[in-house]
């Protein structure tokens, strides 16, 4: 596979989107179990399509945005194929001026470092995406430290859902998913023993936003993103912190396709 080299011209564009979810693959694989998909489109009250990666490229460059791409891995915790991060890394290649491949990797995997590296070596990702909820683990573990240290030194991002989420949202004990799992305040201890780290923490951390705020505010290689809410609906307190203390560690994302960039226009 050919390995993604960016070519984004960012005097261009409008904005890059730094929360955008492939959730099919050209095989016709979604990324989560229909039950899941289907509680997370009554969450988010859409039945918007799926579109795959090539769609996704061609409805940002519509846009005159860019977009940071990425599927999670949770076999583990969701007996579930994940779809691929690699042909994701491709196909961000293919459409490297507007797409950019996040990778993931289910940190209960035995050889989820080796994936890891890999996907930084061979296939080029810029980051990692995390849903400690979905995967099931604990972020501030030591047992995944092996892997904070690896984006370190390689220099890569680390983008972590934090807060409500609608994947298991209204099913039977959410589906065993734990929203603890994604309280921000675990990732304080990552940004202290890995200050090198730039951490995202994403979406509105309902109910969680002044532990984010916190975190980020004391955590300088910490961002918040804005994805998964309607501007509309940001708690007052971050949008204050938005326009003020945090006004440059505050990134715009969208959680395409269940919310879409037009919603910010």
């Amino acid at each position: 596979m050919t390995r993604y080299e960016p070519a984004i011209d960012l005097d261009a564009i409008d904005a890059i989107d730094m929360h955008v979810h492939i959730e099919i693959d050209h095989h016709g694989h979604a990324s989560l179990p229909d039950d899941l998909t289907a509680a997370a489109s009554k969450y988010f009250s859409t039945n918007a399509p799926r579109p795959d990666l090539d769609s996704v490229a061609d409805y940002y460059r519509a846009q005159n945005m860019a977009a940071v791409v990425f599927t999670v891995d949770a076999e583990t915790n969701l007996d579930h194929v994940p779809l691929s991060s690699a042909e994701i890394a491709a196909g961000a290649a293919r459409h490297n001026d507007v797409l950019i491949p996040f990778g993931s990797v289910d940190p209960h995997r035995p050889d989820a470092l080796d994936r890891a590296r890999r996907l930084i070596d061979e296939s080029g990702v810029r980051g990692f995406k995390f849903h400690p909820t979905v995967q099931g683990f604990d972020p501030s573990h030591e047992s995944t430290y092996p892997f904070y240290a690896l984006l370190q030194d390689a220099g890569v991002t680390a983008l972590f859902h934090t807060g409500q989420t609608g994947i298991g949202a209204g099913l039977p004990g959410g589906r065993g998913l734990r929203l603890a799992l994604s309280n921000p305040m675990l990732l304080d201890s990552v940004a202290a023993d890995f200050p090198d780290l730039q951490i995202v923490m994403a979406h509105p951390s309902v109910p969680w936003q002044d532990e984010a705020l916190s975190v980020a505010t004391h955590k300088h290689n910490t961002w918040i993103d804005l994805s998964g809410w309607s501007p509309k609906y940001f708690p007052a307190e971050l949008v204050r912190y938005a326009n003020s203390i945090l006004k440059k560690r505050v990134l715009f994302g969208s959680d395409f396709p269940m919310l879409t960039p037009e919603r910010w226009r």
